[in-house]
């Protein structure tokens, strides 16, 4: 039951209901008559709640990308644990968990609100299960065939739809004013994900195995705590029945050509992020060996976890930066640092200095993480103004909802990024023996997308109400 509310019995078998708040509970932790608009409910015990279900969603989506970026760090260990794989192949397992996740963000957007928050939360919690196990059994054996890895690698997709779910469902249960700060807190607490796998992984597989691997602890180490969010999930979230899929917002949102222009802006900077947090263990080791791991102790250490790092932290400064200076702006200067870090990367390999390779990369995740929080703010600035501009029309969909609806969609398609950016690395060096043509395909797009914002978001149009966003 939601205990954090002082509720009245009137059929002590199924339902508790509190008088002052409006809220009901049934069994199967369902919550009744949630409004988070409402002062006297949240501040009756409604915040407690929201609190409580946004831990345990934060933990359950850290662990998504935990499991989404596992074969980012797993694929550049296999050739020392017997495996015959080219680079080629490890391309492919690096970048197909991403373009399954990408696809599932889609399908879970829309599964809270058809199933329940808490009750997701736990299902798609125990998927992680699946490709974790696998993982740990397969690596066992070093013969096991190339498509057995491919579709253990796609399994692991199910960690990057967590992502969509769990931002769905904190959304219903906050008010406006605070959503901002709590759909922050739960993005960066995913994506933290990533660094940490990277970090803890080498660590794990390497700790005691005195001159040997024990890589199936890559999977294996995370079981207890899939189950301890499930049980978090189980135990103390909750459903609300309040939480309705907006079909029509977003049938509405989908006929907006600047869903579509923010979609791909999304691309390049949360894509960016994703694609070269999966891909940097890889780069590094390919460019300098001898920096893919560091001894301490008897564990081995790499350092390619700063990338996602910083990345993740630096994504609510964009926020906070795009609301002082503005959205359009910020993203802008955000594709100009990456375009410089991405130019100095081209400039400086030949120096074969892993120092000055390690430091440019990390601005390269600083500009990603900024332009993540830049580009999803300018979404609601966007309908925002679009609703301004069509004040005086007749529409059956207000642009709020339509942002909400926006805000999912945006975030699935910006994930294919994470596929194109190690796919793009892989064909050319597959072609030409080098990544420089791949980074030099980046800064175009770069450059196309800056100039691209700057034409149509920081130009006054009528369609904007003459805004800048």
């Amino acid at each position: 039951m939601a205990t954090p509310l002082s509720t009245t019995s009137t059929t002590p078998e199924s339902t508790n209901t509190s008088p002052a708040t409006g809220i009901t509970t049934r069994p199967g932790r369902w919550i009744d008559g949630w409004n988070a608009e409402d002062t006297s409910q949240w501040e009756n015990g409604g915040r407690k709640i929201a609190s409580r279900n946004l831990r345990w969603s934060i933990f359950a989506e850290f662990l998504g990308f935990v499991i989404w970026q596992l074969w980012s760090i797993v694929v550049v260990m296999l050739p020392a644990a017997g495996f015959a794989i080219t680079s080629s192949e490890q391309f492919w397992l690096i970048s197909i968990p991403t373009l399954v996740g990408a696809t599932l963000r889609f399908p879970y957007t829309f599964a809270v609100a058809r199933f329940g928050g808490r009750n997701w939360t736990i299902v798609s919690a125990g998927l992680l299960l699946f490709p974790a196990i696998l993982l740990g059994i397969v690596v066992q054996f070093p013969d096991t065939p190339f498509g057995i890895l491919v579709l253990i690698a796609a399994l692991g997709g199910v960690g990057g739809g967590n992502f969509a779910s769990s931002m769905a469902n904190i959304t219903y249960f906050f008010p406006q004013k605070e959503k901002g700060w709590a759909l922050g807190l739960n993005a960066a607490g995913g994506n933290l994900g990533a660094s940490v796998a990277q970090f803890a992984v080498p660590v794990v597989v390497t700790l005691g195995a005195v001159g040997t691997l024990n890589l199936s602890l890559a999977g294996f180490v995370w079981v207890p705590f899939i189950l301890l969010a499930m049980f978090g999930a189980w135990k103390y979230m909750d459903n609300l029945s309040t939480a309705k899929t907006d079909f029509a917002g977003v049938s509405a949102a989908m006929r907006e050509p600047h869903l579509w222009i923010m979609s791909i802006l999304y691309i390049g900077t949360f894509g960016s992020f994703i694609g070269f947090a999966s891909i940097f263990p890889k780069l590094i080791s390919d460019q300098f060996p001898e920096f893919s791991t560091f001894s301490i102790g008897a564990a081995s250490v790499s350092l390619a976890f700063l990338g996602a790092l910083i990345g993740s932290l630096a994504r609510p400064y964009g926020g906070k930066l795009a609301d002082r200076i503005g959205g359009a702006r910020m993203t802008i200067a955000s594709f100009g640092v990456m375009i410089l870090a991405t130019v100095s990367v081209i400039l400086t390999l030949p120096l074969q200095n892993f120092w000055i390779f390690l430091g440019l990369f990390l601005l390269l995740f600083v500009a990603t993480g900024v332009g993540n929080g830049a580009t999803y703010r300018m979404i609601p600035s966007i309908f925002a103004a679009r609703g301004a501009a069509t004040a005086g029309e007749d529409h059956a969909v207000s642009t709020q909802r339509q942002a909400a609806a926006a805000t999912g969609i945006i975030s699935a398609v910006g994930a294919y990024g994470g596929f194109l950016i190690p796919q793009v690395l892989n064909f050319s060096q597959s072609t030409t023996g080098a990544y420089n043509s791949a980074f030099w395909g980046f800064v175009a797009a770069y450059a196309t997308l800056a100039v691209l914002t700057a034409v149509i978001y920081l130009v006054p149009r009528k369609n904007l109400d003459g805004r800048i966003v």
